[in-house]
């Protein structure tokens, strides 16, 4: 049975690992780059004020970065749509599965041997994929801090193994239900697609309670304002440490009243961009927001993963009882 699977989806096989291996070459590469360059920069600011220095780090690697980013994210996608849909549907459609379920092998070894050996290899390649951009990552990852960032959560350390699990054992479940490939591959891609924008936005920041804390405004802070695009940043903001910022409230003064109108926070506003950082670092003012912690970073990566996998679970056992019943 394990050489009879390896016979019949060899091809996607030597497709996936001869991906890996050109962009494991790639991304050993650039880690390297990445690592001679932080090396570089670190020695330039050793005396003190290194944030500033460091950024252009994020600014010369950012994107190469996030492209292999977004990258790492569908294939999970694509493992369930050319490997998942296809498994069960190619025999139904060709009729072959009349011939294999007549045969000493029961359809439920069938299938589990199916599920395990490409499923396994399925976990094999993404979390390969993660564990190499990862590495490679690590010192942009460590400047940005914004690991709680959709594109960084989602493509790094073990989050992608439960991705990959589950979207392989999703297409085989549709490709099992539907019985045709073609649909069964949209579908896969439709479903997967919804969940990787779903979960993000509205399920993983329920993992735990989030917390409420006061952030002083300071210059520094004030600067990170005027980028754009960083995760959380309610109004532009940007919290040292690396949470992930939920919500932000305005700008409050030490009594808790807002700043947004008083005069003098006008005039500060009408400064240069120079200036303005230093003029609202002294009104003593700051932020509440609500947060989740950096610390609970590899928790909340540890609860994604098992979350998926429970639900490649249920769709596996799903599986099963449904080639058991009167599938012909």
């Amino acid at each position: 049975m394990i050489w009879m699977t390896w016979r019949q989806f060899r091809t996607q096989a030597l497709v996936g690992v001869g991906a890996l291996l050109l962009l494991a070459v790639y991304m050993v590469i650039l880690g390297l780059q990445i690592r001679h360059s932080y090396d570089d920069l670190h020695a330039q600011c050793a005396s003190g004020g290194c944030a500033g220095v460091l950024s252009s780090l994020t600014d010369d690697y950012g994107f190469r970065v996030d492209l292999i980013g977004y990258l790492l994210i569908a294939v999970p996608g694509l493992i369930g749509i050319f490997w998942g849909a296809p498994l069960i549907t190619r025999e139904l459609e060709a009729g072959t599965h009349r011939l294999v379920w007549n045969q000493s092998v029961t359809r439920g070894r069938w299938l589990a041997v199916k599920l395990g050996v490409l499923g396994l290899a399925s976990m094999a390649v993404a979390g390969l994929y993660s564990l190499l951009l990862t590495w490679a990552a690590s010192r942009v990852d460590l400047v940005a801090a914004n690991r709680f960032s959709p594109l960084v959560f989602d493509a790094r350390n073990i989050a992608p193994v439960g991705y990959a699990a589950f979207a392989f054992v999703l297409g085989t479940t549709l490709g099992l239900f539907i019985r045709r490939t073609v649909p069964a591959m949209a579908l896969t891609l439709v479903v997967f697609a919804v969940l990787q924008i779903v979960v993000p936005n509205m399920i993983r920041t329920n993992y735990a309670e989030p917390v409420r804390a006061n952030v002083p405004i300071t210059a520094d802070i004030v600067r990170s304002m005027t980028k754009i695009g960083r995760y959380g940043d309610i109004g532009g903001l940007t919290v040292p440490g690396g949470p992930w910022v939920v919500s932000t409230s305005a700008l409050l003064d030490s009594s808790g009243k807002e700043v947004g109108h008083t005069s003098w926070y006008q005039n500060c506003a009408k400064q240069s961009l120079d200036d303005m950082p230093v003029c609202l670092a002294k009104g003593n003012i700051h932020v509440q927001v609500t947060e989740q912690p950096a610390d609970r970073y590899w928790k909340f990566q540890w609860i994604e993963t098992a979350l998926f996998t429970v639900l490649a679970a249920a769709l596996a056992a799903l599986c099963f009882w449904r080639i058991r019943g009167r599938l012909t």
